[in-house]
This record gives C-alpha cells, structure tokens and sequence, in this order.
C-alpha cells in the first residue's frame, strides 16, 4: 500500500478572536499594542544595584526568547546603576518603581524604555501625575499604571471591601484619567491578581472601558507548576478572546523559565510562529514501548533544536500512524521496533534502539533543507549522536 503524504498544513490556522483594538506604545523597541505581536516579558531577580550581575541575567532572558525586561529599583543604589543598565542591556529595560516617586524621574532621567508605577503604594501619587506627564512626555517614554490586589489603594479597599475585578479596574481607569488630563495617553495598564477568575474579570472589564494596551499577568502566581497551569488558563482565556498585549508569567523560579512558558503560551494559541512542538501519547496498555522514556530522550535530543518542526513520539498502532504522519517527522513505535514518517511517508523501520538517532538525523536533514542556520555544535551531527 503506498503512503500518502499528508504532513501539516500550509496555511496557518486562524486565530481564534480578533484581537482587541489597543492604542499602541513603544517601549524602546518593541511596539504594544495597536495590533504589533503579542510581546513576553520577565522580571531580573539580582540586585539592580549589581550590575554586572544584572546584565548577566538580561542576556540569559534575551537569549531565552525575553523581550522586555523589568528590573526593580527600591534603593538609591539601584537608581544609580538604571543608566549602566539602560544602556548596555539588549532589550528596553522597564525601571519598577514602588513608594518612592523621586525614583519615577531618576529612572526617565537614566534613559528606561518605560516605568511602571504601582498607584496603591506611591506616597500621594496623585498629587504627583502632573510631574511624571511632563517628564515621561518630555522623554517619550510610556507609563506603566501597575495595580496590584495586594497593594490596591486604601481608599478602594475601603469602597469595595476587598480588591475584587471592579476595584483593581477602577483604580486603573482613575489613575488613567488623572494622566489625560495632562493629555498624556502613553500609558499601558495591567490589573494583576492572584486569582485567575477575578484577574480574568478585570481584564474583560478593561477591555471594554479603555483602549490603553493591557499587560496580562497572575501575580504571585506560584512555583512551576502551579504558576504555569494559572497563568496558561487566565492567559488562554482571554488571549482567545483578543485581549492582551504583553504578557509576563510569574513564578517562583529562574525567570528563564517564565518566558520558556510565556512564549510556549503564545505557540499553543498560534499568536507566534511554532518552534519545535513534541507530540507524544500519554500511553495506555496498548503501548507495546516505553512511551514515556522514549520521549523524554527525544525531547532531550532536540532541545533547543533551532527549527520549526512536529516531532510525533507514538507508542501503538490505533493513533500512532495518523498522528506520525501529520507531523513533519514522527515514530510509530512497536514490536522493538518503530516506524519512522517523514512529511507524511515512511521512509523506513529501524529497531527501537535507534528510533532517537534516526529522529535526529531527519530533524537535521529537514532543518538544512528549510535553510535553517544551525549552530556549529548541530552540523554534521548524525549518526554519532549518542543517547543518555
């Protein structure tokens, strides 16, 4: 029987909303909002004031796939590295400012692509707005209007008694009127809650009261695991829908690893173009191989793989088969042995112990003729490749 070649589609699927009409800024380099790509940013967790150590972790996140990078400023000596910082970092560095406001104008001063203020807990920023309009304006640079439900203004708390979805957006949309105002509008809003129902709520509200550019995020949302499941499920929701503009995951944890999740987010919704995508089964007793260690070697084999390829790691032959051929290249396991499809054909059987190897080889054969430039460690590297 000849094999039809099927493989993935070429046309891009689309996307599941429209996306939310936004005004846009720039930060730094990166436009958001006004339709630009969804940006993913994260948060230096070294001392500002160290700032070797900081531009150390800047270059570790541009690497990484960062975008935007926020670094904190509570002290005096985190003001005097911002300049330092500013200027050598790869990606728009974002000065965070928390109940200081002299340290709003320090960071415009040292040439920040943004800053983002927390409302709830600047000493009398309101009375403070006017200078802030004049000196971002002055500098062309955007405001961050942060609020967060464990630092909500007093005032708020009070009204709402506690800082539901109504509460987080009013204060935005305060905060917001204050700047136009002084008719400045270069302003991006975020509504940060450790809920992912009510900080879904707010965002959803602001849609629809504003069209400053949103910045997504679940604050504190926790370690790996749980931070990742939070933020995936607020994230999708409303990126579905069009909302969102940038996006930061928090969790507790390197945040290398919160963009690792951030731009895996966007992947699974199509808002960025996919890089390598693992598909694999969960196994079940028709399994006839160690589905599980089979795909992690795979996984482990191609990581970091520059291409962007569907790598099907199959354990049967009830979806084994179908799902091997709508991958670019994929294993249909059994028997000890494995069936390998490229495109959509198999182009040969070869005995379990080589399924890993063979992948390789086919994932650098089909990366070269997609004019993927491969790193220098990735060239030649075929049947040597060896497995742990």
């Amino acid at each position: 029987m000849t094999a039809v070649s099927l493989g993935l589609p070429t046309i891009p699927p689309p996307a599941l909303a429209p996306r939310r009409k936004s005004r846009q800024i720039m930060v730094g380099s990166v436009p958001v909002g006004g339709g630009a790509p969804v940006s993913v940013q994260s948060m230096a967790t070294t001392l500002t004031a160290d700032v070797n150590s900081t531009l150390q972790q800047i270059a570790e996140l541009t690497a990484s796939g960062c975008q935007i990078v926020r670094v904190a400023v509570p002290s005096q000596d985190d003001v005097e590295a911002l300049p330092a910082i500013a200027k050598k970092s790869q990606i728009p560095v974002i000065a965070d400012i928390h109940f200081q406001p002299k340290y709003v104008f320090a960071a415009i001063d040292a040439g920040c692509a943004a800053v983002r203020v927390n409302p709830g807990n600047i000493r009398q920023f309101d009375d403070k707005v006017k200078e802030i309009a004049k000196a971002a304006s002055a500098a062309g640079i955007p405001i961050r209007i942060g609020v967060n439900a464990g630092s909500l203004d007093k005032r708020l708390l009070e009204k709402h008694g506690k800082a539901t979805a109504e509460a987080l957006v009013e204060s935005a949309l305060w905060e917001c009127s204050l700047f136009e105002e002084h008719d400045f509008r270069d302003i991006k809003i975020s509504v940060k809650h450790n809920d992912p129902v009510v900080m879904i709520r707010a965002y959803r509200q602001l849609a629809e009261q504003c069209d400053y550019p949103l910045h997504l995020g679940v604050t504190e949302a926790g370690p790996t695991f749980q931070g990742t499941i939070k933020s995936s499920v607020a994230f999708g929701a409303l990126l579905a829908e069009g909302i969102g503009d940038t996006i930061r995951v928090s969790l507790s944890a390197p945040p290398v690893e919160e963009i690792k999740v951030g731009n895996a987010i966007l992947e699974a919704l199509g808002l960025r173009e996919r890089g390598l995508e693992i598909v694999s089964c969960p196994s079940c007793g028709r399994a006839q191989v160690d589905v599980y260690t089979l795909a992690e070697q795979v996984t482990a084999a191609l990581d970091g793989f520059p291409a962007p390829l569907r790598v099907a790691v199959m354990g049967c032959v009830v979806n084994g088969p179908g799902e091997a051929r709508e991958a670019d290249l994929g294993v249909a396991s059994g028997n000890g042995k494995g069936q390998i499809f490229v495109k959509g054909k198999v182009i040969k059987t070869v005995p379990e112990g080589q399924i890993v190897e063979t992948l390789v080889e086919e994932a650098l054969r089909l990366a070269e003729e997609m004019g993927v430039d491969l790193p220098e460690e990735l060239r030649g590297l075929g049947p040597s490749v060896t497995v742990h």
